[in-house]
């Protein structure tokens, strides 16, 4: 028997266990996050006898007589402090990180009062997060520090909810105190735990499967393989091409194709029982690669295709070929980018149960409930299914598409049991789509004044194992390899190629950020062929309101990448002035999915029996902040206040479906529907009518994002309701070739919550410093990805430069009070700005990221 104190009570216990396991399983403190359960992470960090510790690192039988607090035993002062300050600083989005950065604060401060902000970042550094950069949070720090000096928490304004204000965000206490719940949370009586047994080979055909073995087992639940579905085996995001289970005669096509499903009482049995199942296989020759794949002799990925090619995409407005024939500067080039894993702190999860009416009820973290109640529906045959967002720890596109809610459905429909099924972090890294893999040729041609006349482009990618976002991807990476400026001669084919690596999908910049890095490189060259700055020949070419984009589209008032240049452009000069390395580059990027693609917006404003005005739509709130920019557009557009109003969660019963959360597109669209649904609020309340009047009654706003389909012929089509541009400026130390400085000027329309917007840029900043510098995913030659988490190459809290975030808040767009989404468009051209930046240090080009010759390396 062990025995330790946890928050100031005795507890004991007989398993040897890891402490994180015995926190979470038996004693139900979910403050305390498993975000990798392999000592990387710092999601489940808690203090141990004064100091620091993962949970996941020490075992049960190693406590003997130690003190352990989580976040749950803080003081109601310390809770206090920590809430404001955190909430204040802006410092919580996705919150899965957020209680062991707390820990970790407590930790720091309980023996340093006053610490100066390197010390800050020397207390998180064992702590990743992957949302905020880590600027707020280092400024959460500093201001809980100087509350606990001071010994009085700063009252909050009661009337800071308009839009435009930097409010804490509203979901704030549940996130630092650890009380609000992800789908791991989940605790349900009677629940078991599910695991999928996953292909032993990337590309093989299943002969036979054996589960009696498994089924033998005391303590399993069940175990479940393709003949066990009582609807259709296939599903998929867009294209139904991923085997729910592989069947008898099916083919893998990755290593994280599920083969079996196994419930059981607890996780150890699931494990034993997967071990128990036996598959015979006929292993056949696998596709590793883009040029493996374009073979005229290469096995294809999929029987019933004719070949490996998933998507082809052909842009072109103009000639091309003419302009850049008759250009005076002509430069080619071929560029790379990398594989790269989104690395959201949470791994994904679901619970499934049957509920009181009978229906399959899925608790899940993803991007769009919608997607996982009609997917599910599929799978199951039945449209008795409901779909619930939890909290949602981080997302970045990759919880588009399906991981562990269809296989929880399933078996809480065989065992009409609650099921618990969760990734593993290493499972994680295998089976979500990941950013695509890119292979890039580019020819830019301008005049002697350094005026674009022409780009043409050919570029491949490599989209893995199904189809996934693939074509919209590449669609996308496409569309905005022209970059945000005037001239409309452009051309650029690509395709995407089926292999048996893990499939790739949506990625924060969906493909953007892989074209930009080429076009803004060239663009880059280009000036100093003709003499002229970077800063310059982009503010010659940069796209003006009223100006023609080169895919025809006339873009609006809205439109500012003018503006980013220009407030970027004192620093810029002032550090070329003194000599130092600086790089540049812009960006734009589509708010809304667009080109000619349903996109609609609904949202429902009910009051209920409380006399609140409850906010539902089917929207998931991935750490954003859609929660928070919903009420303010209804405190901005009625004469409610605050505290009349409740944001409620996603849901698929009550909610309408306003579709996936991605493509920048929630705070645009489906705010814009808000807005609507607001107006007939205040109809109803004409002549004096309160909420308690309105008991009962909904108020509904839907709104579609109308477009023109890609090659639509008109002479000027609307590909995108709404653009957002940026200019990111990357300072060099010139001595210890570090980063010294990252400028970010972003255009957003009208800022919601400026605060918000900042986070969202000094994130995306942070993202793709990774991206630029050292994040990769690296696959082996059997197609299996072979990195743990600690070594991905993710930049933590010590190690960031200073980076400004600049908000450019211009009026123009129609929709939604003027807002614009940000969320994709922070990470596109980081990449570009820095490898400029280090070849104005050493003078080398780099044409493949992660670049090399720098101090920053990879770990592990």
């Amino acid at each position: 028997m062990y025995t330790f104190v946890v928050n100031g009570k005795t507890v004991k216990t007989d398993k040897k266990q890891s402490l994180l396991r015995f926190l979470r399983d038996e004693l139900h403190l979910t403050s305390v996050k498993d975000g990798c359960s392999q000592g990387a992470c710092g999601a489940c960090t808690v203090i141990i006898d004064g100091a620091v510790c993962k949970a996941c690192v020490p075992m049960t039988d190693r406590l003997e007589g130690r003190h352990v607090l989580t976040v749950e035993g803080l003081s109601e002062w310390e809770s206090q402090v920590f809430t404001y300050a955190y909430g204040e600083a802006g410092a919580v989005q996705c919150g899965f990180c957020i209680p062991g950065m707390v820990m970790c604060t407590k930790a720091l401060l309980d023996v340093n009062p006053d610490p100066t902000e390197e010390e800050i970042k020397y207390a998180l550094r064992n702590n990743y997060c992957r949302c905020t950069g880590y600027v707020k949070i280092i400024a959460a720090v500093k201001l809980s520090a100087k509350i606990l000096r001071e010994g009085v928490v700063p009252g909050k304004s009661a009337d800071d909810w308009k839009i435009g204000s930097r409010v804490h965000r509203l979901d704030v206490e549940e996130k630092v105190m650890g009380y609000g719940k992800y789908p791991d949370d989940f605790y349900m009586e009677n629940m078991c735990y599910g695991s999928a047994l996953r292909s032993k080979y990337p590309r093989a055909r299943v002969l036979s499967i054996d589960t009696s073995k498994a089924k033998a087992l005391p303590g399993v639940a069940a175990v479940l393989t393709a003949e066990d579905i009582p609807g259709e085996n296939k599903i998929g995001h867009l294209k139904h091409d991923q085997y729910t289970l592989i069947p008898v005669g099916g083919l893998t096509h990755y290593l994280g194709d599920a083969v079996a499903l196994v419930a059981a009482e607890d996780m150890e049995t699931v494990e034993k029982a997967k071990k128990l199942i036996k598959v015979e296989y006929e292993v056949l020759p696998m596709v590793h690669n883009i040029e493996e794949a374009a073979a005229a002799d290469a096995p294809r990925v999929f029987d019933e295709e004719e070949s490996n090619v998933q998507a082809y995409k052909h842009v072109s407005r103009g000639n091309a070929q003419e302009a850049i024939k008759h250009a005076k500067h002509v430069i080619s080039h071929r560029f790379e980018t990398p594989w790269t894993e989104h690395a959201f702190l949470e791994p994904e999860c679901a619970v499934s149960y049957i509920d009181e009416d009978g229906d399959v009820m899925v608790i899940s973290t993803d991007q769009d409930a919608y997607c996982t109640y009609r997917e599910c529906s599929l799978m199951l045959g039945t449209d008795k299914v409901k779909a619930e967002n939890a909290l949602v720890g981080g997302g970045f596109g990759g919880k588009e598409d399906m991981t562990v809610q269809h296989h929880a459905a399933l078996l809480a429909h065989h065992t009409r049991r609650p099921v618990k099924v969760r990734l593993t972090r290493a499972e994680s890294l295998l089976i979500h789509p990941k950013r695509h893999h890119f292979v890039m040729d580019f020819t830019m041609g301008c005049d002697e004044n350094g005026r674009i006349l022409g780009v043409k482009a050919k570029v491949a990618s490599d989209t893995g194992a199904f189809a996934s976002l693939g074509g919209p991807v590449l669609e996308r990476a496409c569309t905005h390899a022209a970059g945000p400026y005037a001239y409309e001669n452009f051309e650029i084919e690509g395709t995407a190629y089926y292999t048996n690596n893990p499939p790739a999908g949506a990625f924060r910049g969906f493909g953007v950020t892989q074209t930009c890095f080429a076009t803004e490189t060239l663009l880059n060259m280009m000036a100093d062929e003709i003499g002229i700055t970077p800063w310059e020949i982009r503010y010659r070419n940069a796209i003006r309101p009223g100006g023609v984009l080169p895919n025809g589209q006339i873009v609006d008032e809205s439109t500012g990448l003018v503006e980013t240049l220009e407030a970027v452009k004192e620093q810029y000069d002032s550090a070329r002035a003194a000599g130092k390395p600086v790089g540049l580059a812009c960006a734009m990027k589509n708010a809304g999915v667009g080109v000619g693609i349903p996109d609609t917006g609904r949202v429902k404003l009910i009051v209920e029996d409380d006399h609140k005005l409850h906010i539902y739509a089917g929207a998931s709130c991935i750490g954003q902040g859609l929660g928070t920019v919903l009420v303010q557009m209804v405190v901005s557009n009625t004469d409610l206040k605050r505290e009349d109003i409740v944001y409620e969660r996603s849901n698929t019963w009550i909610a309408p479906d306003s579709g996936t959360t991605s493509g920048s597109r929630q705070t645009m669209i489906t705010g814009e529907a808000c807005l609507r649904a607001c107006r007939k609020l205040m109809e109803a309340k004409a002549g004096g009518k309160t909420l308690a009047d309105l008991t009962g009654q909904e108020f509904y706003g839907e709104y579609l994002a109308k477009t023109d389909p890609l090659g639509a012929d008109v002479p000027n089509p609307v590909s995108h309701v709404a653009y957002g541009y940026a200019t990111q400026v990357c300072i060099l130390d010139s001595q210890t070739g570090k980063i010294e400085k990252i400028v970010a000027a972003h255009d957003v329309g009208k800022a919601v919550n400026p605060l918000s917007c900042e986070g969202q840029i000094e994130g995306g900043v942070v993202m793709s410093m990774g991206f630029a510098l050292r994040e990769k995913y690296p696959i082996d030659e059997n197609c299996k990805p072979v990195e743990k988490f600690g070594a991905l190459g993710l930049f933590r809290a010590h190690e960031i430069p200073e980076i400004e975030a600049l908000v450019i808040d211009k009026p123009g767009l129609n929709v939604a009070c003027g807002a614009i989404g940000i969320g994709e468009i922070t990470s596109i051209p980081t990449a570009p700005a820095i490898t400029d930046a280090y070849y104005r240090l050493d003078g080398e080009r780099r044409y493949s990221l992660p670049i090399s010759g720098t101090p920053y390396k990879r770990e592990g």
